[in-house]
C-alpha cells in the first residue's frame, strides 16, 4: 500500500485519496432507511479496508490455476478467470428455481480464499480436512481486512461456508458450474493446443448434483 500512496496524478492527489472519495460517495449514496442499526453490521467497510482488499484479489488474477499448469498448459487460466466465466454461467441460469443473484456472489466469493492460500489441488499432498482449515483461516482473515461488522466482510464468510457446506441449492447449482467451467475450459485447451486432458472430464462423471449441471454436459 506505500507504493500505492506515492504515487500521485499530475494534480497532486494520490491513487489512495481518490480511491477513498470514491468509496465514499459510494457509502453516499446508501439511502438513509438501509443505514444499520447499533447491533447490525455497518454498510460499507472503510476506504483504506477497501483498497487493502482489492489488492488482495490481484493474486486471484495473476495465480494460475494449478491443473493447467501441472498439465503444461500454455498460458494457462487465472483464478480470476475461472471465477468470471462461473459468474455468467450463474446469471444465464437465473430461472433455475434458484437465486440466481445469490449463485453470481457466490461464484465470485467461492474460491476467493486462494488469494491467500493459492489453488490447492488433491495432487498437492494436503489433507481435505488442512485444506479446509487453511481456507477458512484464510477468509477469517479477509474478514478481519474488510471489518468484521461490515456486511462485505459477513456476506463473504456465509457465502464461503455455504458453498463448502453445500448446503442450498445455489450451492449445489454453483458447484456443478465450477466442475463445469473447468471441463469447457479443458475441452478449449484441447482445441487450441492439442492438449490430451480426458482427467479433467472423467473426474467429474456421476458428481453432478442438478439438472442444469448434467444437461450441460
Amino acid at each position: 500500500m506505500l507504493a500505492l500512496a506515492r504515487r500521485t496524478t499530475t494534480s497532486g492527489c494520490s491513487y489512495r485519496h481518490l480511491c477513498s472519495r470514491a468509496l465514499s460517495v459510494m457509502a453516499s449514496a446508501v439511502p438513509s432507511s438501509s443505514s444499520p442499526s447499533s447491533t447490525s453490521p455497518t454498510i460499507m467497510p472503510t476506504p483504506a479496508a477497501a483498497i487493502d482488499f482489492l489488492m488482495l484479489l490481484q493474486k486471484l488474477k495473476t495465480t494460475k490455476r494449478t491443473g493447467w499448469v501441472r498439465c503444461n498448459v500454455q498460458q494457462p487460466e487465472s483464478i480470476a478467470d475461472h471465477m468470471y466465466r462461473m459468474g455468467l454461467m450463474s446469471l444465464l441460469a437465473s430461472d433455475c428455481n434458484v437465486d440466481g443473484q445469490r449463485c453470481i456472489r457466490m461464484a465470485l466469493v467461492h474460491d476467493i480464499a486462494e488469494a491467500i492460500v493459492g489453488d490447492i489441488t488433491p495432487h498437492c499432498n494436503v489433507s481435505d480436512a488442512d485444506k479446509f482449515k487453511l481456507e477458512a483461516d484464510a477468509v477469517q482473515e479477509i474478514k478481519k481486512m474488510l471489518g468484521p461488522s461490515t456486511y462485505a466482510a459477513t456476506e463473504v464468510e456465509i457465502l464461503w461456508h455455504e458453498y463448502e457446506q453445500q448446503s442450498t441449492p445455489e450451492s449445489h447449482l454453483v458447484k456443478d458450474f465450477d466442475k463445469l467451467e473447468m471441463i469447457i475450459q479443458a475441452h478449449e485447451y484441447e482445441q487450441a493446443q492439442g492438449q490430451q486432458l480426458q482427467q479433467f472430464f472423467d473426474s467429474t462423471v456421476g458428481r453432478f448434483k442438478t439438472e442444469t449441471g448434467s444437461v450441460c454436459l
